[in-house]
């Protein structure tokens, strides 16, 4: 969390305090505890609570007086209302993941490209009864983790993709030997074949997903969507066919994301 240069006054504090808003939001209305944001920032509850307490002052988090979990705070729900008329494609993308939920009975997702990483902006259920729950509005994984991360990953330039596998070289520590550089690589160039991306079952074991890049009018890769299920609902012909209907879909948010912003 000490990334940004120490040459810019006060960068390490807004850091820090950015990815703690960052843990919070992404509990959800549930809310994270002191220690589970203290463990998962790897800083003291000390600084942890310090930095919340000022957050708490300006109304960007809240913390339940009853279970003294923190939830994410008024000023955001303001803040990100005023940001919503120009990033959110949310109103637009809404219908499409429905649809896909319900043409392929799996669970259907939108997720927005965040520098490194992704982050899960819409979900609907399939009518499947067996579900994933890897993944929910909120939730961010590292870009070629998830499927919806691998296939912006694969789209991207190619010295793009080299410079960020060369940032971040913990990918194999942190999610297994199938995310070092090698392996995701193959990935990337399968991803490329394929126009979408497969996630056997890497993150969660019998948790597989598929994911289709969206594109903006510049033909950058800035969205996902994508599906999750149980293994077994994932058998090589049953993919090809999930893998066109993802396709379609991804293609029909690229041109209307295209058409609204002209």
């Amino acid at each position: 969390m000490d990334t940004p240069s120490r040459t810019i006054p006060g960068a390490q504090a807004i850091a820090r305090a950015a990815a703690l808003l960052r843990l919070v939001t992404a509990s959800g209305a549930r809310g994270a505890t002191l220690q589970d944001l203290a463990r998962t920032s790897d800083l003291s509850r000390s600084t942890v609570h310090r930095i919340l307490s000022a957050l708490r002052a300006e109304g960007l988090v809240d913390r339940d007086e009853q279970s003294a979990r923190w939830t994410p705070g008024p000023e955001l729900f303001l803040m990100g209302s005023v940001a919503a008329a120009r990033y959110d494609v949310t109103t637009l993308a809404r219908d499409i993941v429905r649809s896909l939920a319900v043409k392929t009975e799996e669970s259907a997702f939108l997720s927005v490209r965040r520098a490194d990483e992704t982050v899960c902006l819409l979900r609907e259920e399939g009518s499947f009864p067996i579900r994933s729950f890897v993944l929910s509005e909120g939730v961010r994984f590292p870009l070629g983790v998830a499927s919806a991360g691998l296939a912006i990953l694969s789209f991207l330039p190619d010295h793009d993709v080299d410079a960020y596998l060369d940032r971040h070289p913990e990918l194999q520590h942190e999610w297994g030997r199938s995310h070092d550089e090698s392996a995701l690589r193959t990935r990337i160039a399968q991803t490329k074949e394929r126009g979408y991306a497969v996630n056997p079952g890497l993150i969660v074991e019998g948790s597989w997903g598929l994911g289709a890049a969206v594109f903006d009018r510049a033909g950058r890769p800035e969205w996902a969507l994508s599906l999750t299920g149980v293994g077994f609902r994932f058998g090589p012909d049953r993919i090809a066919d999930l893998g066109r209907t993802l396709l379609a879909h991804a293609h029909q948010l690229s041109a209307r994301i295209a058409a609204s912003r002209r």
